[in-house]
């Protein structure tokens, strides 16, 4: 697994020094410049400044709860968000990801598991908001354009709010419009290597998707639910 070489920098928003040191620990290997944090406000005050390209974020901070500090963030950043914690049960997770989380890890963890999540992470390509695609780079399906070169993404001529998951994984259902993905494959095509297998991933980011494209389960007009399979595009024209 290569390391990361380009200066970044990380912003660690725990209120455990331990903890924060072995995150630091970890990411200094990996060639990342430190922020810290103890608090949910400080956090905050350092995404604003310093805009930082990866934060991970302990979910139980002593003043503002770590999904808000998220959601916050968010608004403000479009960093990689990795919320750390030792609080496991399913709820706090899937808020987690709901406010536009990118992982979730709990505590304890590895060092190494961690790292190597960062790691698939920044091998997605990150490409600014001024950048203009070529005619070669747009995808186009019922009302949606994409621009994946400038990662942009409209619904009827509005441009949509997608987080850097939501994107990759409507970039996957555009690029391969005739296929049934598994949500191991999807896992392995956005999250790429180092990342756990967990299905709630793709369930939670495709439900964040479908709602940010108005997409009726019941009747939908982008994405259907394959039972027991995964997903697939709904075809322009009814197959018959």
């Amino acid at each position: 697994m290569p390391d990361i070489h380009e200066p970044r920098t990380a912003l660690i928003v725990e209120d455990d020094e331990d903890i924060r040191e072995l995150l630091g620990t970890a990411l200094r290997l990996k060639g990342f410049s430190i922020l810290e944090a103890a608090t949910g406000h400080e956090g905050l005050a350092k995404v604003r400044d310093h805009q930082p390209d990866l934060i991970t974020l302990d979910l139980n901070l002593p003043d503002l709860d770590g999904v808000e500090v998220c959601r916050q963030s968010r608004a403000m950043s479009d960093a990689y968000i990795v919320m750390v914690t030792a609080r496991q049960d399913e709820i706090d997770r899937l808020l987690g990801l709901e406010t536009g989380a990118d992982d979730f890890i709990g505590k304890p963890f590895s060092p190494r598991e961690f790292t190597a999540r960062v790691s698939a992470m920044f091998r997605r390509p990150r490409t600014g908001p001024g950048a203009v695609g070529n005619d070669s780079s747009l995808l186009r399906h019922n009302g949606l354009l994409m621009d994946v070169e400038g990662r942009t993404v409209s619904l009827d001529g509005e441009e949509l709010a997608l987080t850097r998951i939501e994107f990759d994984l409507l970039e996957a259902l555009l690029d391969g419009a005739s296929r049934v993905w598994s949500r191991e494959a999807l896992l392995d095509r956005v999250w790429g290597d180092g990342w756990a297998l967990d299905h709630h991933l793709v369930e939670v980011h495709i439900r964040n998707l479908r709602r940010k494209l108005s997409d009726d389960t019941s009747n939908p007009r982008f994405i259907r639910t394959v039972r027991g399979v995964g997903y697939r595009l709904i075809p322009l024209t009814p197959v018959r």
